[in-house]
């Protein structure tokens, strides 16, 4: 069974401004082209498919588009919401779009119900486990915290009953939407940290024969069956060193996390490279080592003493499409004009509320019991954006 892995494609996401909807299109024709040149029996497409809960028309229009296509091919596509999602929203149809070889996982319910695919060596039990945002789904689930581990042990223990109920040699894939320890983030993930934790142990997923994983941005092996694919396009300078890819996966027989595995990378479309430049504004505008990034997306870093006069329209006479522009006079760190900036970066919520606290009482941090307020707090802002997106356990 040849399988395409891919996820978080934003689809309605801008870079600082610039509409991406162009190169969202050029990569949807690049992965149609793909499953048809690559031969793709499936295609998993692991959360994230828009930027938000209510997305542009445009984008809900590429993304029939995508779907007509794909169901065209032939080939079966199943995939789930992530947390940029709305559940419901995306979910709405699944049912008649189940007809046309396309399988949406949206409901937290359905997470033991598998897509099963079938080719010569038998049968794949294919699960899709949407984003599960804990505070909504324990009680679903019967999970015994409201956690990322717990509600998504809780998932994992029902897909490996059902998995149990299958025929000897049934492989298995879980597609699931979460920050998988080992994994690296970047800037432009939403955080989903619950109880000051985001992360999940790989361990989760022990026995499965493939496990496509979607929400961080960067492609990355955690474990050789455990797998991100990442997003098809960079949504921040953090992903400047990224290689944009899918995963194309070959899953031979076997079964019970053993099956005969093979994975190699698909380069996606780079609609135009990303650069971080860093300096004084007159070395950055003379360096003639610079002179190839003239053409990129471009973040510069001024480190000039004073803020110069006028310094984006000067670097934009050289470089463009310079799109960020941030300040960091080259100080001490303990400079008190060191940018604010610079003292946040790096930092969770959690800590900055902390620190808040530390300041405002003289350097008296909060003790353990204002720290699980704080955490509390956090958490209940975070649940109550998720569950107004329409993102968490079906209603």
């Amino acid at each position: 069974m040849r399988i395409l892995h891919t996820s978080d494609w934003h689809l309605g996401r801008s870079f600082h401004r610039v509409s991406m909807l162009d190169a969202q299109r050029r990569f949807i024709d690049h992965l149609v082209a793909t499953v048809r040149e690559q031969r793709v029996d499936a295609v998993l497409v692991a959360g994230d498919v828009y930027d938000r809960a209510v997305p542009p028309l445009a984008a809900v229009e590429l993304f029939d588009d995508a779907l007509h296509r794909l169901a065209g091919l032939g080939v079966p596509t199943v995939m789930i919401s992530g947390n940029h999602d709305s559940a419901r929203r995306l979910g709405v149809g699944a049912g008649l779009i189940e007809r046309a070889g396309i399988h949406l996982r949206t409901d937290p319910a359905g997470c033991a119900d598998p897509v099963v695919l079938t080719d010569e060596h038998g049968d794949i039990a294919c699960y899709g486990l949407p984003y599960l945002e804990p505070a909504l789904v324990r009680d679903e689930l019967a999970a015994p915290k409201a956690n990322h581990t717990a509600v998504l042990g809780a998932a994992m223990e029902r897909v490996r009953a059902d998995l149990a109920t299958r025929p000897h040699g049934t492989r298995s894939i879980v597609l699931a939407h979460a920050f998988v320890t080992g994994g690296t983030a970047s800037d432009s993930e939403r955080d989903i940290t619950v109880g000051g934790v985001s992360a999940v142990p790989a361990e989760l997923f022990d026995g499965i024969d493939y496990t496509a994983l979607g929400h961080l941005h960067g492609c990355q092996r955690i474990a050789d069956r455990v797998r991100y694919s990442g997003s098809p396009l960079a949504y921040s300078f953090s992903e400047t060193d990224h290689r944009k890819s899918m995963w194309l996966v070959d899953l031979g027989p076997g079964g019970g996390g053993a099956a005969e595995l093979r994975a190699e990378r698909i380069d996606c479309p780079v609609p135009r490279p990303l650069a971080r430049i860093r300096g004084p504004l007159d070395t950055l505008l003379g360096d003639p080592a610079l002179d190839r990034h003239e053409d990129a997306y471009v973040e510069a870093t001024l480190t000039d003493a004073h803020r110069p006069h006028e310094p984006m329209a000067r670097l934009t006479k050289r470089f463009p499409h310079v799109l960020s522009l941030v300040f960091e006079p080259d100080r001490a760190p303990e400079d008190p004009l060191a940018s604010y900036a610079r003292r946040l970066s790096g930092r969770t919520d959690q800590q900055i509320a902390e620190d808040f606290v530390a300041h405002v009482r003289a350097g008296r941090g909060p003790d353990a019991v204002e720290r699980g307020v704080l955490t509390d707090a956090l958490d209940a802002v975070r649940t109550a954006e998720t569950e107004h997106s329409g993102n968490g356990a079906a209603r």
